[in-house]
């Protein structure tokens, strides 16, 4: 149980680690950021449109 948390944590320190390696975007204009969230819009439609779809599969309703 011991050496789980261990190996987790060390892990989590890892991904940190290598996280702090990534450079930054030095400035973000107005394009970047309707980009970002047309982006995100699109993937949160799409996911509950697949999980929808799943739903109906599952229930025999398609």
């Amino acid at each position: 149980m011991a050496s789980n948390v261990i190996n987790r944590s060390a892990s989590v320190m890892l991904w940190l680690f290598f996280l702090s390696l990534i450079h930054t975007a030095e400035a973000i204009d107005g394009g970047d950021a309707v980009a970002l969230l047309l982006g995100m819009t699109i993937t949160v439609v799409g996911f509950c449109a697949c999980l929808g779809w799943y739903a109906r599969k599952r229930n025999g309703q398609f």
